[in-house]
Parts: structure tokens; sequence; C-alpha cells
């Protein structure tokens, strides 16, 4: 068993319709010779980039031994009788590597490639004041930069506390129908943008699109958690967020065509690309009704009568990812949270730490990238200019952060590799604040790009609390109050650049310096730190116990999620 193998987080509800004899007699009656006993291999660079050759057949059996093999404590780790994919839960079943990747690239193909599509949408809309902000956005609506920064404020504000109604509403409706009504409604108000007059109403715009889009990154994550393992998923969040920098690539061009239309119909740029960016947007989120099946298993309806997979596929699915993570099985995903269970999330302080480190890792590089177009304007380069300037830091991001997530699986560390992103930021930062207006803007432009090509390790820190969570429930609120903290530090970081320091912003460029080193020299190896020790407390525990003992604490334990002693922190 995984040392990060979660377990059943309510032990009578999971076998309420399970005679725990019959259980416990056909779990000892299963043959478990033909299982996988090693973890999976971690991501090898060399591997994905040059195929190196492999020695596995991939016809041998994949099935992966887990908890349910064992015949005194597997009984303890069922699913629930009204989990949605029961029908096809078989601690029998066998199959083989071809069998497994074949599945997993369907699934890439099926849900991964839209869940991206989707998440771009939302960056198309989040992130369009970047583009908007090249074309006199501010002047024409008598602004100055100190509302744009309220705006800004306000945005992730509301943003902040939509998240955790917005996964109460996606637990009780499921994300399958909630993401695709989010984005429609955002769409509608990213494209009525297009009548701004004032400050005012482009306040009120920013209150409304944080509220509707708050909570959309942890549904969509919630999701793909039904269709991925663990060590499956940090890599597909990866792909996740590199979609984001093929959003902004992809709208630089978009804002470089629109905004040739300042004047026809007498408007502004800004305004025609605020019209087509929504129409883009409402147009995804319809067709997302029809693209996100409500689990594995669930994937045939009338529009799709033979759903994708066959009765194999499916078998696969499921207990492949319960056998990676047994807690998937315990709420259905109809199900909503009660205000306990919500409660109990909230002060499960062993993920305050992360919490903490989402506060505060994206800080140092949040204002340059924000201001990215204002500094390339003020620098001297066109409107058009602008929007293509931007595209380079995107592509190497997008690089660094495949790179980053790879090393991450590559070495089994989240720690040490999360602190490259300050690591990363810290000379570029320093370089920015004392040769700031010494040299041309060229070199300004190739060092700000060089800043903003860092490797983003939110994709790892997503993955990181998600499993360090330990039950459906807890991950659901978790991530919530992860992205909550996110957007706290945004709120924090549109703060830092004032009016009154442009435009070289020496005293807001101190700040960041000075919050980088404090991740790097304090936050990470605190981190690192208390999740070693808060290990070796538990195992020191657990493994002093027999296993009648063990079985004994299952069978009556209130512990839930990572709570329970069986249980270890990723680190």
């Amino acid at each position: 068993m995984s040392s990060a193998t979660i377990i059943r987080t309510n032990t009578e509800d999971t076998r309420s319709s399970l005679d725990k004899k019959d259980v416990e007699v056909e779990s000892s009656s299963i043959e478990t010779d033909d299982l996988v006993d090693a973890e999976p291999k971690p991501l090898k660079l060399t591997h994905w980039f040059f195929r190196r050759k492999e020695s596995l057949d991939l016809d041998s059996i994949a099935t992966r031994r887990s908890i349910y093999d064992d015949p005194n404590l597997g009984k303890h780790y069922w699913p629930k009788a009204d989990y949605e994919n029961i029908h096809r839960f078989d601690t029998k079943a066998r199959w083989t590597w071809r069998e497994e990747r074949s599945l997993v690239r369907k699934i890439d193909w099926k849900v991964m490639l839209w869940a991206a599509i989707s998440f771009s949408a939302l960056n198309l809309d989040r992130n369009n004041l970047s583009q908007v902000n090249s074309d006199n956005f501010l002047p024409d609506l008598r602004m100055t930069t100190d509302d744009f920064n309220l705006g800004n404020s306000i945005f992730r504000i509301t943003f902040l506390c939509a998240e955790l109604p917005s996964q109460l509403l996606s637990k009780r409706l499921g994300p399958d129908r909630w993401i695709p009504i989010q984005m429609c409604l955002w769409a509608i108000v990213t494209l009525f943008q297009f009548f701004l007059t004032g400050r005012s109403t482009f306040l009120l715009a920013r209150a409304l699109l944080g509220f509707l889009q708050g909570g959309f990154i942890p549904d969509l994550i919630l999701y793909l958690s039904y269709f991925y393992t663990k060590n499956e998923l940090p890599i597909r969040l990866a792909i996740f967020w590199i979609s984001m920098n093929v959003c902004n690539i992809l709208a630089s061009f978009i804002a470089f065509g629109v905004l040739h239309m300042r004047g026809v119909a007498g408007k502004a740029g800004w305004r025609w690309l605020f019209l087509v960016e929504g129409l883009i947007t409402l147009i995804i989120g319809f067709l997302t009704f029809f693209k996100m099946p409500p689990s594995p298993t669930q994937t045939k309806t009338w529009f799709r009568p033979k759903g994708w997979f066959t009765e194999r596929e499916e078998i696969i699915a499921v207990n492949r990812v319960l056998r990676d993570d047994p807690t998937k099985g315990d709420m259905h995903n109809r199900e909503g949270l009660t205000l306990k269970r919500l409660w109990t999330a909230v002060l499960d302080y062993d993920l305050w730490p992360l919490y903490f480190t989402g506060l505060m890792f994206g800080i140092p590089v949040s204002p340059p990238t924000t201001y990215l177009s204002l500094s390339l304007r003020n620098l001297g380069f066109s409107t058009f200019q602008t929007n293509l300037l931007t595209i380079p830091s995107s592509v190497a991001g997008m690089v660094t952060m495949f790179l980053i997530t790879f090393l991450s699986e590559s070495v089994n560390d989240r720690t040490w590799v999360a602190s490259a992103e300050n690591i990363w930021a810290l000379p570029f930062l320093i370089a920015i604040y004392t040769l700031s207006g010494k040299f041309n803007r060229w070199l300004s432009f190739g060092l700000v790009s060089g800043l903003l090509s860092f490797p983003y390790v939110h994709p790892i820190q997503v993955a990181w609390c998600s499993r360090n969570s330990g039950a459906v429930a807890s991950r659901t609120v978790n991530a919530s109050l992860y992205n909550m903290f996110v957007q706290a530090s945004s709120v924090i970081a549109s703060q830092v650049y004032r009016a009154d320091d442009a435009p070289l912003y020496r005293r807001g460029n101190t700040v960041l310096i000075s919050i980088t080193l404090f991740n790097i020299v304090i936050l990470y190896p605190f981190v690192k730190v208390y999740y070693v020790w808060r290990n070796k407390q538990r195992a020191k525990i657990w493994d002093a116990l027999t296993t009648q003992e063990k079985e004994e604490y299952l069978m009556t334990t209130k512990d839930i999620g990572n709570r329970r002693l069986d249980f270890r922190f990723a680190h």
C-alpha cells in the first residue's frame, strides 16, 4: 500500500448495503499473486523526448496491489453503496498495461482536452484587461492606475468569496452541470462590457465576473480527479495551465486583429474585444453541456448513444482510480456537503501550511505580469507591438512550467521544486530594481520577459493540496480554500505597484524582493520540515499497532481523510 494511499471516511456508510462477512470471504479468496507491487515509475524527460524502449511487457498485468487485497483491512475501504460507479467496482478485475495506456490516451483526448479548452475560456475573459490596457482603455473611461488596481482587487475579492459557495453548488449539482452554467453566465457579463461607461460600471463588471468565475478551477480539478490517479494528475494539471499560456498567445493575436476595429460604429477597439471574446466563451460554455459526462460510467446519453467507453474500459477506469485512492468512492458525485463536513475541512490545520504557501508564492511575479502591457506602452511600443511582445514570455512560460512539473514527479518532491519559481524570480527582480531607467527599451523588454518566463509551480501545489486532503469531501473544500488564498495573494499583489511609485516602481520592487527572500529562506523549508515531522508522528503510532489493533482502529475510528493514522502527507 502506498504511503499516500488514503482511506474511507465513514466506515459504517461505506458498507451500508454490503454484508461484511461476504466481503471478508470474497476478499480472502481472491488470487493476488499476479498484482503489481512496485510503485509507478517516476516520469523521466529522457523517456519522454527520446522515446526510449521499455523492457515492460505491454500484455502483462498492470493492476496494482492495493488495500482492497488485504483480507483483514480491505473491507473497511469499500465504496459507498450509492457511489455512481459501484456497478463497475470489482476487486477481482485485472487488466494489462496495453489496455490501461490505451484507456488513458482516450481519457486525455475525451476529457482532458475539453477541460483545457474550458480553462482557456476562463483565462480569455479573466485576463483580457491586459489587452484592452494597450488600447487607451483607462483614458477612454477617465480612470487612473489606482482605479485599475481597485477593479482588480474587487475582482479577486468576489472571486475569493465565491469559491466555497461554488464548490457547494458543484458538489450538489455535479461539476458536469455547474461548470457550463458558470461559463455561460460569465460570458454574458464579459460581452456586456462592450457598454462600459466609466469607473462605476467597470467596478460592477469586475465584481460580477469575479463572483461568477469563483470556484471554477477547483470544480474542474475535482472533475479530473474522477478520471486520473494521483501520479497522473500533476502532469495533466501542468497541461491544464499550459493551455492558459496557449490562450494568452491566441488572445494576443485576437487582440491584434480586433483592436484594429477602433472607430467601427464609432466604438473603441477594446469594446469590440470584450464583445468578441465574450461570444467565444458563450459558445464554448454551451458546448460544454454536451462534452462533460458525470463519470467514466455515465458517458451514454441521448446525444451520445454509444458512450465513450466500452464496459471493459469502464471497469478499468473505475478500479484503477479506486485502487490508487479508495477515498474517491466515499461520496456520490451528486452528493452535497454537510455543514459538519465543511467545518471539519476548514479546521484541517495540516493544510494550513499549503494555504499560506498559496498566499505568498505568487506575489513576487504578479505585479510585473499584470503591468506587462502598460510597461511596454510606457517603454514606447505601439498598441499592436505590445500585444505581440507578450507572446515570447508566454511561450517560455509554457516550457518552464512543463519542465518543472516533470522534475517534481521525477524526483518525487514538491517543496524544494515548488520553490523554483521564487528562486527564478529573485535575480530578475534585483536586476529590475538596480538597473531600471539605465538601459534602452529592448533591454528592458528582455529583462521583464525573462522574469515572466518563470516556471509556474501552481499546478504542482494544486495537486499537492489535493493529495494531502485525503477524502473527496475535504478535497472539495480544501481545493477551494487553497484557491481562495491564491486569490487573496492577487489582491495583495495588485496593491504593490502604486501610481505614486510609477514608472520605475522602486518601492514596489523592494517589497517584491523581500517577499521572495522570505519564501525561499523561511516558507518552503518550514513546510518541508512540518510534513516530515507529521509523518514521523503518525508512523511511530501506526507501526506500533498489531494487525488486529489496526483492524479495530479502522472499524471504530471517527477520524476521516488525512486525520487517520495511516495517512501520510506528500512533501
